[in-house]
C-alpha cells in the first residue's frame, strides 16, 4: 500500500525552516520551560513564606533561584529580539502580531517561534489542526454521539500561547468580545467560546501575514452596536 502510493503521489519535499527561524522556535521553547520554573519557584516561595515552622535559609534560597531565573528570562528575551531585528521577514511578522488584540512582546514571541517553523504553503485550516484546535466528532453508529471537542492532536506549545492573549482580547477588544458574546447567545459553553476566539485569532494571523496588513477588527466580526451594548459582558462592565 505505501509502495503504490509513493507511485501515484506526486513528490512534494519537505521544505526545512531556515536556521532563525529554528534558533527563534529554540529561544521561545526555553523562554517558556523558564517561565513555568519562575511560576513554580514563586509558588514555592509563597508556601514557605506561609509555613512559620519552615527556617528563613528556604526562603533566601528560593529568592535566589528565582532572581536567577529572572535574569535568565531577561537575557534570553533580549537575545529573541536581536535576533527577530536581524531577519527581515521576522521583524515583520513580529510587528504585525503586535497590532493585535492581547498580544504583547512575550506573547508575540512565543505566537511567531511557534509558526515560524511551519511550512509556508499551509493554509489556514492546516494552521488550525497544527494547533489542535480543530473540532473532532466523537461517534459511533446510532448510540454514540459525545460532545464534539477540539483534537489538542497539534502543536500544544502554540495553544498555550494563545490561550492568555484570547482571553485578554474578549476583555479588551469590542469585535472578538462581540463574537464571544454571540457564541455564548448561542449557548455554547465558556470554554467553548474561547477556543474559538483562539481559532479567530489564527484566521487574524493568517490574513494579516499573508497581505501585510495589521489587524482589522471589522475582518473578525462586525460590531451592531445596538445589540453589542445589551450584552451581558458590557452591561457588567458598564455596572
Amino acid at each position: 500500500m505505501l509502495l503504490e502510493f509513493a507511485a501515484r503521489m506526486p513528490f512534494q519535499p519537505w521544505p526545512a525552516p531556515s536556521p532563525p527561524a529554528l534558533a527563534l522556535h529554540a529561544l521561545a521553547r526555553r523562554l517558556e520551560a523558564l517561565t513555568e520554573l519562575c511560576t513554580a519557584e514563586k509558588n514555592r516561595l509563597h508556601a514557605t513564606r506561609a509555613a512559620q515552622a519552615l527556617p528563613q535559609i528556604i526562603c533566601q534560597d528560593l529568592e535566589r533561584s528565582l532572581r536567577f531565573h529572572q535574569r535568565a528570562l531577561a537575557r534570553l528575551t533580549r537575545e529573541a529580539l536581536k535576533l527577530i531585528a536581524q531577519e527581515a521577514e521576522l521583524q515583520l511578522k513580529f510587528n504585525l502580531l503586535l497590532t493585535l488584540p492581547g498580544v504583547a512582546q512575550t506573547s508575540a514571541l512565543q505566537i511567531l517561534a511557534e509558526l515560524a517553523v511551519l511550512a509556508a504553503d499551509l493554509d489556514v485550516r492546516q494552521w488550525v489542526a497544527q494547533a489542535g484546535l480543530d473540532p473532532r466528532e466523537h461517534t459511533s453508529g446510532k448510540s454514540v454521539h459525545k460532545k464534539t471537542r477540539i483534537s489538542k492532536a497539534g502543536n500544544a506549545h502554540l495553544r498555550r500561547a494563545l490561550y492568555m492573549p484570547a482571553l485578554v482580547a474578549v476583555r479588551h477588544d469590542p469585535h472578538f468580545r462581540a463574537y464571544y458574546e454571540h457564541l455564548l447567545a448561542r449557548g455554547k459553553l465558556k470554554m467553548q467560546a474561547l477556543v474559538a476566539v483562539m481559532r479567530k485569532l489564527l484566521h487574524a494571523l493568517y490574513g494579516m501575514f499573508r497581505h501585510v496588513l495589521p489587524f482589522d477588527g471589522s475582518k473578525v466580526y462586525q460590531l451592531r452596536q445596538a445589540t453589542l451594548a445589551n450584552t451581558p459582558l458590557a452591561s457588567r462592565e458598564a455596572a
